[in-house]
């Protein structure tokens, strides 16, 4: 890509990033590529759908998340890495009302634009939980792909006004669900 492309594909994500921040996952393109300063045909030459726009706006935060796993994995406790990690996934997961609806939809779709992204970022979650499997911390009865779907509902809670507040109480609940030693020992506390 060319430096002056580069430059131009930088400028409009950073303005979608605060565009789609502010509106959610239905933000206006238009209204992106106005704040740009660009023409409609200038954002569609560098992100031909929104799917791919937002695709570009989470693997940054995606890849992130497949690399803290790796991190996670050689240096926490099985049940402290998958926890650390769950909540990590949840904070990227809220940052843009409405994506987890596009997450859901694209984890099985192969030619969504997120699908790759998504496949990355479950497959950083069942390695963390097949350690935690192991180690017998963690309930033998779920698999990556449920695992992906915890994280979504946990994340859609968050976009919802009535349910916001019991996100966190929430996600205590199922991170105990998931690691039912785990609340035995911390006497039902916060899973940090």
């Amino acid at each position: 890509m060319r430096a002056d492309a580069r430059k131009n594909r930088d400028h409009l994500l950073a303005v979608a990033r605060v565009a789609v921040a502010e509106q959610g996952a239905d933000a206006s393109l238009r209204d992106i590529a106005r704040r740009a300063d660009v023409a409609l045909p200038t954002l569609y030459r560098h992100f031909p759908t929104r799917e791919a726009l937002l695709d570009a706006l989470l693997r940054e935060g995606f890849d992130a998340l497949a690399a803290r796993a790796g991190e996670l994995e050689a240096s926490d406790s099985p049940e402290d890495a998958l926890v650390t990690w769950l909540r990590d996934c949840v904070t990227v997961a809220r940052e843009y009302r409405g994506v987890t609806e596009l997450m859901a939809a694209a984890i099985e779709d192969t030619g969504s634009a997120l699908h790759a992204s998504c496949v990355t970022m479950r497959a950083a979650g069942t390695r963390l939980l097949v350690r935690a499997q192991a180690g017998g911390a963690a309930r033998a009865d779920l698999d990556g792909t449920e695992l992906f779907a915890l994280i979504a509902a946990l994340a859609w809670l968050g976009d919802q006004g009535s349910f916001a507040p019991l996100a966190d109480h929430l996600f205590t609940v199922v991170a105990s669900a998931i690691l039912p030693g785990r609340a035995d020992r911390d006497g039902g506390e916060q899973l940090h």
